[in-house]
This record gives C-alpha cells, structure tokens and sequence, in this order.
C-alpha cells in the first residue's frame, strides 16, 4: 500500500472549479493537477483553496482517478480525489459556488 501524500491546489475562479469538479461521485471530489504518480485507492491529504477564500481547506480523500501525462484530448495529468465523509461541508461549499453556473458543454478534467 502507497503512504498517504499531501497535496495543494489553488482554485482561482469558478470556472476553474467547475472543469476540477467530480459531482457524479458520492461525496464529491476535486481533480488535482501533478505529474507526480499516484496509485489508485491511495489516500490523499490536500489542502483546498477555493475562490473567493484565502484559507485553505484541509480534505482527505482517496485516488479514484489518474490521468497520465501525454492523456487524450489536451487534458492535464492528476489525480481525482473523492471526498472523505468527513468532507461533506466543502462538498456543499463547492457545489454553492457552482450553483447557477452554465453547463455549457465544455471538458472538464475528468470527462
């Protein structure tokens, strides 16, 4: 088993948010761009800041979700975290953030 890794991301805007996003899962989650490798079902601890805060938001989660470098389609290569159960209230601060904004069709990170 991999040992748990820290992560950081800085979510400048929402439209940043919404191409990092994972609402189909569960509890949520956020794609972290690195080109650092990551294993599948590793536990992750990042360190979340989303627009509009200055203060990071600590979340544990695990890795359900790797985009090699060199992917399909120009996307970045990351990780997925999905959220913890702990995590549900920046699940909801996020999804606040995103309320209202258009899906208009464009790529995200994941899908």
């Amino acid at each position: 088993m991999v040992a748990p890794q820290a992560l950081s991301l800085t979510i400048e805007d929402t439209q940043a948010l919404f191409a990092a996003y994972m609402p189909a899962l569960e509890r949520g989650g956020i794609f972290v761009p690195t080109r650092e490798r990551h294993e599948l079902g590793q536990q992750i601890h990042l360190l979340l800041v989303l627009p509009g805060d200055s203060d990071a938001i600590p979340v544990t989660g695990e890795v359900i979700w790797v985009t090699p470098d060199g992917a399909s389609g120009g996307r970045p290569p990351g990780v997925g975290i999905h959220f913890s159960t702990a995590d549900s209230l920046t699940r909801d601060r996020i999804e606040r953030l995103l309320a209202g904004h258009p899906d208009d069709g464009t790529p995200t990170h994941t899908l």
